[in-house]
């Protein structure tokens, strides 16, 4: 912007405190600028997105408030063009560096001289080089813990974390569906974090993975009577975290006394721990993830209505990879650095062809795919990996084969039994078997309908081993029929789909 530029400047300032407004009134003045103010971070918000663009945006912080921070990400997104100044007291000095990276061109400490004040401001209104807002790649990896990141390199992924970032402002239950591999832990993770109690632990719970017994005493712990008749208590992992987040993972494999105490946990919190009559309270923030087309498990009765309608107040739905094919190339990166500091390696560049073939192919396993792919690519490089020729071929190629190197066969085409890439005749014989096994899978699935305790039962196999052989082959259960119930629900302006009733 020129500084004699006939439109009028604009300021926004989003600050309650005279000793900052006042100020600001008088350099505006001054300067004929026209300034405007906000109450709030989301209200400033509310403002950049429906009306005018301001110039430059003022944001004051209050003490001791750090939750003003995670607004910076959102307006950049939304107007990356906007310079953003933030005023801070001294006691929150030290996050200027978190400050910067989320997008504040400049970052003052209170007590703030009017002249100086006056500089910044025109500094940035005026300058000759302007904040660009495409070298963004750095600030789209945002990691939330040693192992998990989050990218919103996409405008789909952006717009989920806008609402995972509205969501962990209020305490209510989540429940959140994506396929397996997608990513719907992170995004819990990401909630916990955004919200007030990123302060407590987090925990995840995987309701598929233990038996009925073992999960009763994991989520609530046990008495039981010592030699002297005097009993002794275990904590679950609800009293665990008290005050954080809990993570439900596949919510629809708990048993249905479970999900009782559950229910009590959503009204009340407080239930009673296995062996006593006492009432334990708790203050926990439940989010629960079910594989997306596992809808219909409510009405097979595998998870009680009255538990699901409590839980999908607000449902996420965490997008597959092949519907946010930009962001691959990021993650790959990602992937790559973390894994080779992981193994002491030197991290691998990535060949613009094998990148090509990375968007290109469909990542039927999504994130766990993706990432098994990185890994082999860390130990083997491209040569060996003849990515570009596997993903020109068909798109429908088994996944699990693909990460171990196998070309699978495909029935009814004549070059399935002599394609050179299948190496041998043993390649040939265990890609044979591996389609058997899993088409065996798919039907014992299919006619349970995806009940995999039934499953593994008509498969004669354990739980756990039908858990592995469904992951390993990337299954899920969108590929069965679609859900077709209608649960009365409905979706509110926010995005997220709503039965009119929060618990």
């Amino acid at each position: 912007m020129a500084e004699n530029a006939i439109e009028t400047t604009r300021l926004l300032v989003v600050s309650r405190e005279s000793a900052v407004l006042r100020p600001l009134w008088s350099i505006s003045e001054s300067n004929s600028w026209h300034l405007e103010t906000a109450g709030s971070g989301w209200d400033a918000m509310e403002r950049v997105q429906s009306g005018a663009t301001p110039d430059l945006l003022l944001l004051d912080l209050p003490r001791g408030d750090g939750d003003s921070l995670h607004i910076l990400r959102w307006l950049r997104r939304l107007r990356p063009e906007l310079p953003i100044i933030l005023i801070a007291y001294p006691e929150d000095a030290g996050r200027e560096r978190e400050a910067i990276r989320l997008g504040a061109q400049d970052y003052l400490v209170r007590p703030v001289e009017d002249r100086q004040l006056e500089q910044v401001l025109r500094r940035h209104l005026f300058s000759t080089h302007p904040h660009s807002g495409d070298d963004i790649s750095s600030e789209d990896v945002e990691q939330l813990s040693a192992e998990a990141f989050f990218v919103g390199a996409s405008p789909v992924m952006r717009k989920l974390r806008a609402q995972a970032e509205l969501l962990a402002e209020a305490n209510v239950p989540v429940l959140i569906l994506g396929e397996s591999g997608s990513g719907k832990d992170t995004v819990a993770h990401l909630i916990h974090k955004l919200s007030i109690r990123s302060g407590f632990p987090f925990v995840k719970v995987n309701c598929a993975a233990l038996p009925e017994d073992l999960l009763e005493s994991e989520l609530f712990g046990h008495e039981h009577d010592t030699s002297n008749n005097s009993s002794r208590a275990k904590g679950g992992k609800f009293e665990l975290c008290d005050k954080g987040t809990i993570l439900l993972d596949e919510i629809a494999e708990m048993p249905a006394e479970q999900q009782a105490k559950l229910i009590q946990i959503l009204q009340n919190k407080q239930f009673a721990r296995p062996g006593s009559e006492a009432m334990v309270d708790v203050d926990v923030r439940i989010i629960a993830t079910v594989t997306a087309g596992d809808e219909r498990t409510v009405f097979e009765r595998r998870l009680r209505e009255d538990l699901y309608y409590r839980l999908s107040a607000f449902t996420i739905h965490v997008p597959p990879l092949r519907q946010r094919r930009d962001e691959i190339p990021l993650l790959a990166q990602h992937f790559m650095h973390h894994l080779a500091k992981r193994y002491n390696l030197q991290p691998r560049a990535f060949s613009a062809s094998v990148l090509d073939a990375c968007q290109a192919h469909s990542w039927p396993g999504n994130l766990k795919e993706l990432e098994s792919f990185v890994k082999r690519y860390l130990v083997m490089g491209d040569k060996n990996l003849a990515l570009g020729e596997r993903a020109q071929g068909r798109e429908n190629f088994e996944a699990g084969s693909f990460e171990r190197g196998i070309e699978p066969h495909f029935p009814g085409n004549d070059a399935g039994t002599t394609r050179s890439n299948l190496g041998s005749l043993k390649s040939l014989v265990q890609s044979v078997k591996l389609e058997a096994e899993r088409n065996a899978i798919a039907a014992a699935l299919d006619k349970t309908g995806w009940n995999r305790k039934a499953a593994a039962r008509l498969l004669k196999v354990s739980y756990r081993t039908l858990l592995y052989k469904i992951e390993q082959y990337h299954m899920h259960a969108s590929d069965a029929a679609p859900f077709a119930g209608g649960n009365g629900t409905k979706t509110n302006g926010n995005g997220f789909k709503s039965n009119g009733r929060v618990s």
